[in-house]
């Protein structure tokens, strides 16, 4: 049904670019991942869009890392795999609180520029962690900055050479090996990239859903690819909807960070009463899974489309000076966040997901690695604990490197050929065909899942399939039938899965079930569907 390759080409026919390190995508992962790389190697960036466009860049809340002399490894490794519900691996969660501290030190070296009280860092709290260890920039624009000192610092580099505008259409392999990327140059053209090492940071899949935090270029591109070229795609049921994404008449579903909860900010449905103590004694800072399916039952018992966030109580000073960015944003829609109750819905906003990795971020194909949302090393479960998505792209950056600072030059491309499909098949626009599959996510594979749903869904997703018979040659063509494999596998797992566990959750089967669902389940296109039990916490 998905073809190993989405287009023809003859590896003879095309010109050929020889690098060290080939990093698709940029975002945090992509950024320092790169950086890192070129203290030793020549690297080569190849971006959809630019180097600013990214996830990254719209992270508000922060960086977790164990900096307060309070806080402990020991107490961030238990937040983390409380929050995961137990499909965390915690050789993957150890990794993560024992070397954040380290990665964060990077950025800081690279020029990051966290807020500073006291001559101190400051931290703040978010939903489900014990302590405060959250570091932040310009309030909540943290993300930004990362994004701003790390893409600076890439520019600069000599041994980088970045290619905006480029899209990577599929990885080259050989008798499960890696050898480099088919690549689309603006004008239109391919080359073929040869590297000893080629890593996806290409982020999630947010654009499966109508309703999203993500920017448009989050097609779930690295993960389709990865799954052609034989990787193995873990967990992807487990896709995370912000609770509170801004919810108003003309304005994007602009994040409302959680962070603006973890400083007291509370819930109220439309009738104007707080709701949270109905569901779960951490309130407000409960797991994001249960308030955002707290707020959806708010709504449906409500009969309302959004519920509100009220941080009325802190002074206009207060929260201009710590979420400037998001007051700003409000503002512009006439909404004043010290003063006025803003109106939100959850929101498709992380994939716990991704491509399989080991601890040192590679692949079940060699010389091939993921890093950041587009990876599944074990760290988030079953549901990402808050602020922990920046931290692990930065200890699993560094690690990768480790990894490709010790592999051996790489033999000739080898000679591969692909011609399946006929040259005048063009297919029609497809702007309609992903606003259609975006429904169908909304509505089928959305916060909540039944059976019956799920079925009808996966059927009308696979309407679609007959796409990768056609010529495909533009961007937006690729990126359709990159989402419709991330769709067809998130379905087809979510419907395997018969329990409700983080961010996966079935109405007809609402508790969770450890004696048989503590399991990872994993897609590879050879060998079809395979079962991981959990290393035991």
């Amino acid at each position: 049904m998905i073809p190993r390759y989405l287009v023809n080409f003859d590896v003879r026919q095309l010109p050929q670019v020889h690098t060290d390190v080939i990093v698709i995508g940029a975002g945090i992962a992509g950024l320092f991942t790169a950086l890192r790389s070129a203290e030793n190697h020549k690297v080569l960036m190849v971006t959809k869009k630019s180097l600013l466009d990214s996830n990254t860049r719209y992270a508000q809340g922060g960086i977790a890392a164990v900096i307060s002399d309070e806080d402990s490894p020991a107490y961030h490794r238990q937040d983390t795999l409380i929050a995961g519900a137990g499909l965390c691996s915690s050789a993957a969660v150890d990794v993560l609180v024992h070397e954040g501290p380290a990665g964060v030190a990077d950025l800081i070296r690279m020029g990051t520029e966290f807020d500073m009280e006291d001559g101190r860092y400051a931290l703040t709290k978010e939903g489900a962690h014990s302590q405060r260890r959250i570091l932040h920039a310009q309030g909540d624009a943290t993300g930004a900055e990362i994004v701003r000192a790390l893409s600076e610092r890439t520019k600069q580099d000599p041994n980088i050479e970045i290619w905006d505008d480029h899209f990577v259409i599929d990885l080259i392999t050989d008798n499960g090996e890696c050898y480099g990327a088919l690549v689309q140059r603006p004008d239109g053209s391919r080359v073929i990239v040869h590297a000893k090492a080629t890593i996806l940071c290409t982020g999630g899949a947010g654009q499966l859903f109508r309703y999203t935090t993500n920017p448009d270029i989050a097609t779930g591109d690295g993960i389709a690819i990865a799954y052609r070229a034989g990787a193995n795609i873990r967990d992807v049921e487990f896709i995370q909807f912000h609770p509170t994404a801004l919810c108003y008449p003309g304005a994007p579903r602009f994040l409302i960070s959680e962070a603006v909860r973890g400083e007291g900010a509370v819930l109220r449905n439309i009738n104007g009463e707080r709701f949270m103590e109905r569901y779960h004694p951490q309130l407000e800072l409960a797991p994001r899974d249960i308030v955002a399916r707290a707020i959806v039952s708010e709504m449906e018992n409500t009969k309302s489309t959004f519920v509100y966030i009220d941080f009325t109580h802190e002074s206009e000073e207060t929260v201009k000076h710590r979420f400037p960015t998001i007051y700003e944003y409000c503002l512009s829609y006439g909404l004043d966040l010290s003063s006025d109750w803003i109106p939100v819905a959850p929101a498709a906003h992380y994939m716990m997901g991704g491509v399989e990795t080991d601890l040192h971020g590679e692949t079940a194909v060699k010389r091939l690695f993921a890093c950041g949302e587009v990876s599944s090393t074990g760290v988030h479960g079953a549901n990402r604990l808050a602020s922990n998505s920046l931290s692990e792209a930065i200890v699993f950056g560094r690690r990768i490197v480790e990894r490709i600072d010790r592999l051996s030059p790489i033999a000739d491309l080898p000679h591969i050929r692909e011609e399946q499909r006929s040259k005048d098949n063009a297919i029609q626009p497809v702007v309609e065909k992903k606003l259609k599959l975006q429904k169908v996510m909304l509505r089928y594979a959305g916060l909540k899942r039944h059976a019956q749903g799920l079925e009808k869904g996966y059927d009308e997703l696979k309407r679609h399939v007959s796409i990768f018979d056609s010529c495909l040659a533009k961007r937006e063509e690729y990126e359709f039938a990159n989402l419709l494999i991330c769709a067809l596998l998130t379905t087809q797992a979510a419907l395997i899965r018969q329990e409700s566990r983080g961010g996966h959750y079935r109405e007809d089967f609402p508790d969770k079930d450890d004696v048989v669902w503590r399991k990872h389940t994993a897609f590879n296109r050879a060998n079809g569907i395979t079962e991981g039990r959990i290393d035991d916490v």
